[in-house]
């Protein structure tokens, strides 16, 4: 994954322009307030991409992961182990893998601090549709 910051909501039209010239193409927000995703350009590795406006929950949210893994390096292995055990057993299906990492990620979001109503919006953000 990997997050374009953006200094205010007024500048994510012209990043999702910009990231359109460039071959990427704008997904919406995905059920997620403040975090745009894009598919990545035909010949590229694959990857995820994000534009969030700088302090939302998007953004905070991803700093804490990467924050807590680097300090934490048995949970960062856990992590991957898991990541790369729901890519082959959903290899085609977005949604299952990420409710298959919701419950990890969310107890590493608590061991890092975030508030209770932090969380309660990023569970509210990952419920399946």
């Amino acid at each position: 994954d990997m997050t374009i910051v953006v200094a205010t909501r007024d500048d994510v039209p012209q990043a999702i322009e910009r990231l359109a010239q460039s071959g990427y193409v704008h997904r919406g927000n995905l059920g997620i307030d403040d975090r745009e995703a894009f598919d990545h350009p035909a010949g590229l590795r694959r990857h995820n991409l994000y534009v969030c406006p700088e302090g939302t929950i998007g953004v905070v949210n991803q700093v804490a992961v990467r924050d807590y893994l680097r300090a934490n390096p048995e949970a960062a292995t856990r992590y991957g182990a898991l990541k790369k055990q729901l890519a082959e057993r959903f290899p085609d299906d977005i949604d299952r893998y990420v409710l298959g990492k919701t419950d990890f990620v969310l107890d590493i979001l608590r061991r890092a601090g975030l508030t209770a109503e932090q969380i309660e919006k990023i569970e509210r953000d990952n419920r399946p549709a």
